[in-house]
């Protein structure tokens, strides 16, 4: 049996990936987890936890599903594509797919452009159908400032880890994220220089790329990429 582990994002919770995993697990035998950080969730409840806590949960997921597959793939979103980097640099991940990762974070200038676009929307009376608004709206004020730190943190841990990958990696990013700056994806490619890498930048997704507009096709690229044997799709 193959497994596959996706991980979510800081703030966020499985929903995230959700749309992925589920179509991995409707189009395969493998088996698929999809686990809750410490804290995330729908309802957030940060204070107190620390970034530590968050990789340790996210390792012990994949040790449990190493001992029961073959092969593991991982899958992470934003914080969570930086702790699958690790997680890759210290298992032997198959194959491994980077979504939005936080390699670096917050793009001044797009984040600019999106609340020009929250103005306008909140003129014409458009803004409560926006869902990157909402997700705003809903986290603002639960969000302790020292887990923002434990962010920082977890990506710092991270960074080193990412020249000891090896398996072939997909990395996939919208050119609209004003969380994590598109050149991000060229950075890492920098970075992990001893693996094969793919590069993928959708022009018309933000950072919750697999709940944007192109989330079919970015499903699509991932899932080709996970099954692909020489050229091959293999479920």
């Amino acid at each position: 049996m193959k497994g596959c582990l996706c991980i979510h994002g800081f703030t966020g919770g499985p929903y995230e990936v959700d749309p992925l995993a589920e179509y991995v697990r409707e189009n395969t035998d493998w088996l698929v987890k999809v686990p809750c950080l410490p804290g995330h969730g729908d309802t957030l409840n940060l204070k107190g936890v620390t970034f530590d806590q968050w990789v340790s949960a996210a390792e012990d997921e994949f040790r449990m599903l190493e001992k029961q597959c073959e092969q593991v793939f991982v899958v992470g979103f934003s914080m969570g594509g930086m702790i699958a980097s690790y997680l890759a640099a210290k298992y032997p991940v198959a194959k491994l797919a980077l979504l939005s990762p936080a390699g670096k974070y917050i793009d001044i200038k797009q984040m600019g452009v999106e609340l020009g676009s929250f103005f306008v929307k909140g003129l014409k009376g458009e803004l409560d159908n926006d869902p990157m608004f909402n997700n705003y709206k809903c986290k603002w004020g639960s969000v302790p400032f020292k887990a923002m730190i434990e962010f920082q943190k977890c990506v710092r841990f991270t960074r080193p880890y990412l020249e000891n990958i090896e398996c072939p990696v997909l990395i996939a990013q919208g050119r609209q994220d004003s969380l994590v700056p598109f050149k991000t994806l060229h950075y890492l490619d920098k970075e992990i220089s001893g693996a094969d890498t793919e590069l993928i930048l959708y022009d018309k997704s933000k950072h919750m790329i697999c709940l944007g507009e192109q989330k079919e096709e970015l499903i699509q690229t991932v899932f080709s990429f996970l099954t692909r044997r020489k050229g091959v799709l293999a479920t």
